[in-house]
């Protein structure tokens, strides 16, 4: 990968397609564009060109993004071309011969933060909207690739530089008539809202990354209790083994399910009871873990079957009464039927009730592992500030340390180390 080359690459959809968006940056755009599409149309206005120069290989939309006003940074272009598999090797061959290479995965986008076009927070808001699937995922990606997270901590960030600046006034400067012995008032006022601050964004955490990731259920309960028919008729598929016969259900089995915008994680889980196979053992081993990780805990009993005991988890707890059609259970919170569908809507309603009140009315935008290490590495930096005050220079640096704790998080230092994880996970175009 090199900044000087030239890139290529189909951005849009597997072909064939409607319509194919092949895109282009580095310093022989220009030259490129111009042997296959003719004269530059104005910046970023769309227009009607042959492509091909000494044969004609498409006719379709071009635009010119020169630098530094573009994605990237680089000059930039686009063409919008017809979908044909053919139409679209030719184009990206003659491209080839004007000396233009293929991109790798996430290479626009890297060359985007290398020039200074985008942050790391801005790119990984960017992933994160590549791959949202429901509407507060959109939300909470669309915020972070907006910069809402970096103006933020730009804010921390400048309160730090005003702090650290009260203190080394009086290092540098403390004979000087202006300048006092004391700190001022202010100086712990902010330094405490600083703190507070800090401290409910890491609060923030499990709601921002239960929007990302998803809420996980777990449906457990005894075996034959009903986990994998409710789990279809949830899903309305037939994606879980339905048998009479108990310890079918051997691992755990994820099912994505959207319910209001908000992406709720489904899992199967092995029946739980006392069993002498060790393959069925290992399935109970990992249902019992799935339950203490679980955001919601749907526990299973059926009139036919005999209750399990119920595994601690720090869950929301949802007893079910399943099988309704086979008669009631009393004392559960919901009782329903997969068979016939009595109950399910209910069940649906109670879970997205729940989920509202995980998430809150805004996704977080403190939702990756990597905002949770510079969050808690900048508030631990502020309270060694806060504890050291008696001896200013060793609170000064404190303060710095806090500092490029949240200038590693916005990818303004030791950003190589997350880079290359970060943008192989983009799609090859972007």
């Amino acid at each position: 990968m090199s900044g000087t080359d030239t890139i290529m690459a189909l951005s849009s959809g597997a072909l064939p397609s409607g319509v194919a968006v092949i895109r282009l940056s580095g310093p022989r755009t220009r030259e490129a564009f111009l042997s296959l599409a003719g004269a530059l149309p104005p910046p970023r206005t769309m227009a009607l060109r042959h492509i091909g120069a000494e044969r004609r290989l498409d006719q379709g939309l071009v635009a010119w993004f020169p630098g530094p006003n573009s994605f990237t940074g680089e000059d930039c272009a686009e063409f919008h071309v017809h979908g044909s598999p053919a139409g679209v090797k030719a184009i990206l061959r003659a491209l080839g011969e004007n000396g233009l290479r293929l991109a790798e995965a996430g290479e626009f986008t890297r060359r985007a933060f290398e020039n200074g076009k985008l942050d790391l927070l801005e790119v990984e808001g960017l992933g994160d909207l590549l791959g949202a699937e429901t509407e507060k995922q959109r939300q909470q990606a669309l915020a972070r690739y907006d910069g809402r997270l970096t103006e933020k901590i730009l804010g921390w960030r400048e309160t730090l530089l005003d702090l650290r600046a009260e203190i080394e006034a009086r290092l540098d400067f403390s004979d000087e008539g202006d300048v006092t012995d004391e700190l001022p008032v202010s100086f712990g006022n902010d330094l405490l809202a600083l703190k507070k601050s800090l401290n409910d964004a890491l609060g923030s955490l499990t709601s921002g990354r239960i929007v990302r990731e998803g809420i996980r259920v777990a449906l457990a309960g005894a075996p034959n209790a009903g986990k994998s028919s409710l789990i279809n008729a949830l899903s309305k598929s037939d994606i879980a083994i339905v048998s009479d016969e108990a310890g079918t259900t051997r691992d755990v089995r994820e099912v994505p399910l959207d319910i209001g915008g908000q992406l709720f994680v489904l899992l199967d889980l092995a029946g739980l009871r006392e069993t002498e196979s060790r393959a069925e053992a290992e399935g109970i081993r990992r249902a019992e873990k799935a339950i203490a990780d679980a955001d919601i805990l749907l526990w299973l009993e059926a009139p036919d079957v005999d209750t399990s005991i119920r595994p601690e988890s720090k869950a929301v707890l949802l007893t079910i009464g399943t099988k309704a059609d086979l008669g009631a259970t009393p004392g559960q919170d919901i009782t329903l039927s997969a068979e016939t569908g009595e109950g399910l809507a209910m069940l649906v309603q109670k879970l997205r009730e729940i989920g509202e009140n995980l998430t809150g009315a805004e996704p977080s935008l403190i939702s990756h592992e990597r905002d949770r290490i510079g969050l808690e590495d900048a508030l631990a930096a502020v309270r060694d500030a806060e504890r050291r005050l008696a001896n200013w220079e060793l609170a000064a640096e404190a303060l710095r340390h806090a500092s490029l704790a949240l200038e590693r998080l916005i990818g303004r230092v030791d950003a190589e180390q997350v880079l290359d994880r970060l943008f192989s996970s983009f799609c090859i175009g972007k």
